[in-house]
């Protein structure tokens, strides 16, 4: 009988592991391609290998058995806060976001042109979450004075453009925010500066009535389609509802129509009960699910994605439904579907497991008014480019044996 070195036998069976992880017997939901069942997902290197319905435990280094849990693409948060020179409210994006499923950050507009490089430098190049930037039209960006952020003159459509152009893959799009003299001038200036890059924009301001603009005229003559609204759920920001019938404003569903896109953006102000519950069951959900992540809303509203999924699946919405707006929409907003939103075979491995708990749970709108649910969704699991970067149960560690003591 021939008998063969040790070595040249290890080396067969490494050769013969084609997968370096493999997620096992989850539900995966994957509304890129029209997934929503139990699936296997093989992970080579920092790509997507395969999905298919049984993966040979043999041909995997690492395995991880996800069984009764569900499987989605790395979710896409479009409204967060996280250039942390910029203001005080901000959040480390992998403080916050990784713990959630969420594998791509969109840092909401706290640089301008003028301190973008040094975002980039001390959080975008140092941050395992993937982190885009809507830039903000102020050259400065935010300020923690409001103030400061009605300075027309420092919003300059030309030198916002010429900063997207040296970052195009990192600024998907121009933000305006805050703004509180009377009129549009700063989001005119924000439109001009996303016609000059072909980016969208995303918007945040009020309508009152002392600031001479309204909703229709926002939505309906100055945004274009593809630009974004934040802060859907919040009749400050968008008179969404007609107050004295509480029906969704004919003017909405016509902006919706166009191409307007509307963000779920919660935050510490963005997101109320009777808002979104009207809204909802008229069929007027949010295109994306943006957080407005910050510190006011990750405490006491506990705010983040798998919470807003968990909310909007309270109010009637479906979880493919949701997973949809958390990965697909977001992406394809700022043009980048389907590098990112799916787990398309040969995409980067981000992938999130969320438990689907039940149960009795508070769930807590932007003014602290709480809504009882029975299903809350928790994310157990983050691989992010196809390393395993959060475990809560640890489902992906090595099983320690008492015969190695």
């Amino acid at each position: 009988m021939k008998m063969f070195p040790a070595c040249l036998i290890f080396a067969a069976l490494a050769a013969a592991q084609t997968y370096d992880l493999l997620l096992q017997g989850g539900h995966v939901i994957d509304p890129a391609n029209a997934i929503d069942g139990v699936m296997d997902v093989a992970v080579t290197g920092s790509k997507i290998a395969r999905v298919a319905p049984h993966i040979s435990s043999d041909q995997a280094k690492r395995i991880v058995d996800v069984r009764g849990l569900y499987v989605t693409p790395g979710l896409v948060d479009l409204h967060t806060h996280v250039y942390l020179r910029g203001r005080a409210s901000t959040l480390f994006p992998d403080d916050t976001s990784l713990i959630a499923g969420t594998t791509t950050v969109v840092d909401a507009g706290v640089a301008g042109w003028r301190n973008f490089d040094d975002f980039k430098a001390t959080v975008i190049d140092r941050s395992k979450t993937r982190v885009l930037a809507f830039l903000n039209i102020l050259g400065r960006g935010m300020s923690d004075d409001r103030r400061d952020e009605n300075n027309v003159e420092d919003m300059d459509p030309a030198a916002a453009a010429a900063k997207v152009n040296q970052y195009p893959d990192i600024i998907v799009g121009i933000k305006h925010a805050h703004f509180t003299l009377p009129g549009f001038a700063g989001l005119k200036r924000a439109v001009e500066a996303g016609r000059l890059t072909g980016k969208p924009v995303m918007v945040d301001n009020t309508i009152l009535t002392n600031m001479q603009r309204t909703t229709r005229e926002k939505l309906l003559d100055i945004m274009r389609p593809g630009d974004i609204h934040t802060h859907v759920y919040n009749d400050m920001h968008l008179e969404l509802l007609d107050r004295s019938t509480g029906n969704v404003q004919p003017y909405m569903w016509e902006a919706r129509r166009r191409g307007v896109l509307f963000d779920m953006g919660h935050g510490g102000a963005g997101f109320l009960w009777p808002v979104a519950s009207r809204a909802m069951k008229q069929g007027f959900p949010p295109d994306t699910i943006g957080t407005d992540l910050h510190p006011n809303s990750i405490m006491l509203p506990r705010v983040n994605v798998p919470n807003c999924i968990s909310k909007l699946m309270a109010l009637g919405m479906t979880l493919p439904d949701a997973i949809l707006r958390a990965t697909v929409n977001p992406a394809r907003a700022i043009k980048r579907f389907p590098e990112l939103g799916t787990l398309s075979e040969g995409r980067g491995a981000d992938i999130a497991v969320f438990e689907l708990q039940s149960g009795v749970f508070a769930l807590v709108d932007s003014a602290r008014k709480k809504l009882m649910a029975t299903k809350q969704l928790q994310c157990v699991l983050t691989v992010r480019d196809g390393q395993v970067v959060h475990d809560v149960n640890g489902l992906s560690f090595p099983v320690w044996s008492t015969s190695t003591q």
